[in-house]
């Protein structure tokens, strides 16, 4: 029995405050429940509720902390926001949601 274990940098959006939050984890839905629910301090409770706006899949945590500190810069956050410009996230109005790995080849 082999448990193959994925690393996820994601990027969370507040639609009520415009706020962006960019993380990794190996397991994003419990941590997605966290940032919405569970947290009793921290950045993400004042901007609450979350909707998970980008993922990328990785296979080590290294790599998904280097697009973490990718993601962060300013470089990184107008990618996420032209990302979220251009309708790619999950909204209420059902648009749909995408993940995406081609990063590297844009030199992002």
């Amino acid at each position: 029995f082999f448990v193959f274990k994925m690393f996820v940098t994601y990027v969370l959006y507040s639609e009520k405050f415009n706020q962006l939050y960019i993380g990794y984890t190996s397991d994003l839905i419990n941590r997605f429940h966290s940032h919405n629910s569970l947290a009793a301090k921290g950045h993400t409770i004042k901007y609450r509720p979350w909707i998970v706006a980008y993922v990328e899949f990785h296979e080590t945590k290294n790599q998904s902390l280097l697009r973490e500190k990718q993601l962060k810069s300013s470089r990184g956050r107008n990618f996420c926001r032209n990302r979220l410009n251009s309708g790619s996230y999950p909204s209420g109005d059902g648009r749909p949601f995408e993940s995406g790995p081609s990063y590297q080849s844009k030199g992002i």
